[in-house]
């Protein structure tokens, strides 16, 4: 009787080397916190793109007005202002914003005494209150408190932020797969083909066809998306909570510093523009205006100590003369020693972005400050802003904004459905790619997180926590290590 023949026994599974495997792992990790994310980013930043088409269209009672035949001129800016007064006598009126073209309503952002805001409409051709709208409640509102901190405040603005960190690693790993892997992509695709030719396993050759071909489209989109996420990313940081108001603080902060001096505050600061700005969606303080000082108002300065008062329209005559273009925003004087801010239209062109105090008293122009006055790290910043939000370059940005939004949801789709095709069933894995950084052993590797965790703050924070969380959870317990697939 001859002895049984024994199957040899079965090497254990090794994890393939080399850093292609270690990248896609980090790319995978990368998108548990980017897909959602950037996902809510991508359809908010879609809507907040169309507002100005999507918002009147929505509310059309409200915001447009229709132009009365045969009249060639508008009321001024004092009688719409009277209307809101006389319609709301206990509110506050903070701000003022004329309307983009002849048929929309004036824009005045209320404060009603218990502390709620309100955009107040006004039809621009008769003086006359066409009503009023909650500005967190529009479309364009959600949309902008979902895009800035998730509705959550400083722990959603910095979620968004670490997002944002953590987008960078996601798109300088899918150019290294992109790129290194692409023979592999293509392997599939031609033995899929080579069975069908051959009639056997049609069934699999046409999954595997699939997924190779699903993966190939996913590649390919990433590399274009890859630069506009970059930049993306990039010009969108100077908002957030942390980086961008710490850059923002350094850019335009009164006094020596390495961003330059701002310039513009010829009297003694009483607050910084983002403060006097009413809480309204109406109208955006240039990012590198919103920490700079505004100056007051002198009574004294008039002859004789008389303290009468001049209106919006003589602040809107002032502006002009200095150059400021309509649609103009007005910010009223809130106090006494107040001054009307008044900001000029920049929405295509942000070298145009300025901002004019003037005396509420004497109709003087207390100070002026804009791009020009600007130091070079806030001027570039404030062009990436205006490529961020597609108004830089005419409709050009526009429409590329409006595809990049379309694409970045298209990524967000196929890698979680590449991920749900490939994924072990039954292993208990979650089905992350093996590999792990030769950080040791590669000193351009270890270079690169390091600057990266010095400029962005929150991605070497969050990268030094999952670091932690390898080595002392992951690594330690056998049901974790094959949860998570660790090498």
């Amino acid at each position: 009787m001859s002895a049984p023949v024994l199957d040899p026994p079965r090497k254990p599974r090794q994890a393939p080397a080399g850093l292609f495997r270690a990248f896609w792992r980090w790319h995978f990790y990368a998108s548990f916190v980017v897909v959602p994310v950037f996902a809510l980013l991508a359809v908010t930043g879609l809507v907040y793109l169309f507002r100005f088409q999507l918002e009147p269209l929505l509310h059309a009672d409200q915001m447009r007005a229709d132009r009365p035949a045969g009249q060639t001129y508008q009321q001024p800016l004092s009688a719409q202002l009277a209307a809101v007064e006389q319609a709301h006598p206990d509110a506050e009126i903070a701000l003022a914003r004329e309307g983009r073209g002849l048929e929309d309503s004036t824009a005045f952002s209320i404060t009603r005494p218990d502390g709620s805001t309100t955009d107040v409409f006004v039809d621009p051709w008769r003086a006359e209150v066409t009503g009023s709208v909650n500005p967190d409640t529009t479309l364009s509102g959600y949309a902008v408190r979902l895009h800035g901190d998730l509705m959550a405040g400083r722990w959603g603005d910095g979620l968004i932020e670490v997002a944002a960190c953590w987008a960078i690693v996601m798109a300088l790993t899918g150019y290294v797969l992109f790129f290194t892997g692409r023979r592999a992509r293509l392997r599939p695709r031609i033995r899929s083909g080579a069975s069908r030719a051959k009639g056997a396993a049609r069934g699999a050759a046409r999954g595997a066809a699939r997924g190779a071909a699903l993966r190939h489209r996913h590649g390919l989109i990433g590399s274009v998306v890859g630069v506009g996420l970059l930049l993306m990313v990039v010009t969108g940081l100077p908002w957030t909570g942390f980086w961008g108001a710490k850059v923002q603080s350094l850019a335009t902060e009164q006094g020596s510093s390495l961003w330059s001096t701002d310039p513009g505050a010829v009297s003694e600061p009483g607050s910084k523009l983002d403060e006097s700005l009413p809480h309204s969606h109406a109208v955006e303080v240039p990012w590198a205006q919103g920490d700079s000082p505004v100056p007051t108002s002198e009574p004294g300065d008039q002859p004789g100590g008389v303290t009468s008062q001049v209106t919006a329209d003589t602040a809107v005559v002032a502006a002009e003369r200095a150059g400021l273009k309509h649609p103009m925003s007005i910010v009223l004087p809130a106090e006494d020693r107040g001054v009307y801010s008044v900001m000029g239209d920049a929405f295509g062109d942000p070298t145009a972005e300025r901002t004019v105090h003037v005396d509420r008293y004497s109709g003087r122009v207390r100070a002026s400050y804009g791009f020009d006055e600007y130091p070079l790290p806030a001027k570039v910043v404030s062009q990436g802003i205006g490529v961020h939000e597609g108004r830089s370059f005419g409709t050009l940005n526009f429409w590329a904004s409006a595809l990049f939004c379309v694409l970045v949801l298209v990524l967000c789709v196929t890698g979680p459905l590449m991920w749900w095709r490939r994924r072990p069933g039954g292993s208990g894995s979650v089905g992350a790619p093996r590999g792990r950084l030769p950080v040791r052993t590669t000193w351009w590797l270890g270079v690169g997180l390091v600057v990266l965790g010095v400029l962005l703050p929150l991605f070497g924070i969050t990268l030094a926590a999952v670091l932690l969380l390898d080595q002392l959870v992951l690594r330690r317990f056998a049901s974790t290590r094959r949860w998570f697939d660790v090498t």
